[in-house]
């Protein structure tokens, strides 16, 4: 039964029950394959699935794990530190301060960052209606277990909002979002695929075991392709639809106010490189990245990057401004970070100030986070009289 699928080299084995609860997700997306007309799926709907299924899904069934032990799949900012929070919460209070004081955050894990700019608002006098949307029943417990000292200002909500006035927070959302798999073909058929997933004729244990196939990809994929990228052949890569459609809803219930989006990835030119021929597409279980999205269905995460370009086509599409664009760690220096600094050192606590060092060490550096990790600041009927402190310096919209 352990041995249901072809691992990764070097993937630790899932634990009994990872293994049971991943063999009824790929039980259930096999399902959803045989009864299709042609017996296969878009990889969108695969992932989809392997994500969301309610009940089932990587994130709604209780298999997330974000944290810095062993058996967690991933680590994000906000749980090496509260000081990530406490920076971004800088940048919240300009906006909130513009706009109204009220923060929401979208797939907000453990409720790290939430805490967070809770806490740094309390410092600086701040009070703030925080509203959280969270797919995933599991995660949205512990949140209200870490937030209970802030129960009076939190609210949590199920669906988009009809209208918001403050600020959006989106901390590693677009990333997890289901995308289309294209590949271009030859030299000599240079046409457009998209990447759907079947079942194998041999399965393993009575468990089914997926593969790939490709379809000529419709035209709103080939569209959305040839305007990121000349014909490569075999180059195999995502476009993200939903995210831009996201991005762009967003621009009819964000009234006044700013989103703050994190998360790793690049300009559509780098995005869409000819070096970059296999994609961005990445799993992550029990820390350990992989490439092949088809194995442990519902215990992994599945990502891809962002081509921030694209959102920042689609702000526009969504009449809203887009007001900067930079690294994570541009942004956290010009959001108050040394600054925050010194108030550690003036509190004179050696050890957490170490410990702090070394998170801070990772936010910043070109190696770890510092530069993978993207912000984008998207506005609608904010005062730009004065820029966003996180964008003052190094702003980088003239690359998107």
């Amino acid at each position: 039964m352990q041995n249901y699928m072809t691992l990764p080299a070097g993937l630790p084995q899932p634990d009994p029950t990872a293994l049971e609860h991943s063999i009824k997700v790929a039980n259930n997306i096999a399902k959803q394959i045989n009864s299709s007309p042609d017996k296969r799926i878009s990889f969108e709907h695969w992932m989809d699935m392997a994500l969301y299924e309610p009940g089932l899904g990587y994130y709604v069934a209780g298999s997330t794990k974000i944290a810095n032990q062993p058996e967690a799949d991933f680590t994000t900012a906000p749980e090496l530190s509260p000081i990530f929070g406490h920076v971004v919460a800088q940048q919240v209070k300009q906006v909130i301060e513009a706009s109204s004081p009220n923060i929401l955050e979208f797939g907000a894990g453990t409720g790290a960052l939430a805490h967070a700019v809770l806490q740094r608002l309390h410092t600086l006098g701040i009070k703030a209606k925080y509203y959280i949307l969270e797919v995933s029943p599991e995660l949205q417990q512990r949140q209200k277990h870490r937030l209970a000292e802030f129960e009076t200002q939190v609210e949590w909500i199920t669906s988009l909002p009809y209208e918001f006035s403050g600020c959006v927070l989106a901390n590693e959302v677009l990333d997890a979002m289901p995308v289309q798999l294209f590949q271009w073909g030859t030299e000599t058929n240079p046409s457009l695929y998209e990447l759907y997933v079947s079942l194998q004729n041999e399965q393993s244990n009575n468990t089914p075991v997926f593969k790939w196939d490709r379809v000529p990809a419709c035209a709103q994929l080939e569209e959305a392709v040839k305007s990121r990228m000349p014909a490569l052949p075999g180059y195999t890569s995502e476009v993200n639809l939903r995210a831009n459609a996201w991005i762009k809803q967003m621009g009819s219930w964000l009234k006044q106010g700013a989103a703050l989006i994190f998360d790793y990835g690049f300009p559509q030119a780098e995005y869409y490189h000819p070096q970059r021929a296999e994609g961005t597409l990445m799993c992550h279980f029990r820390h350990h990245t992989h490439a092949n999205p088809l194995v442990l269905p519902g215990i992994q995460d599945i990502t891809a990057h962002i081509d921030f370009t694209s959102i920042a086509d689609a702000a526009l599409e969504g009449n809203m401004e887009v007001a900067g664009y930079t690294s994570q760690a541009n942004f956290l220096i010009n959001s108050g970070l040394m600054q925050l600094l010194q108030e550690l050192h003036a509190n004179g606590d050696a050890q957490y100030q170490a410990q702090t060092m070394a998170v801070v060490q990772k936010l910043l550096s070109e190696a770890e986070m510092g530069e993978l990790f993207k912000v984008i600041a998207l506005t609608n009927n904010l005062d730009h009289e004065y820029p966003l402190i996180g964008f003052a310096q190094s702003d980088r919209r003239h690359r998107l």
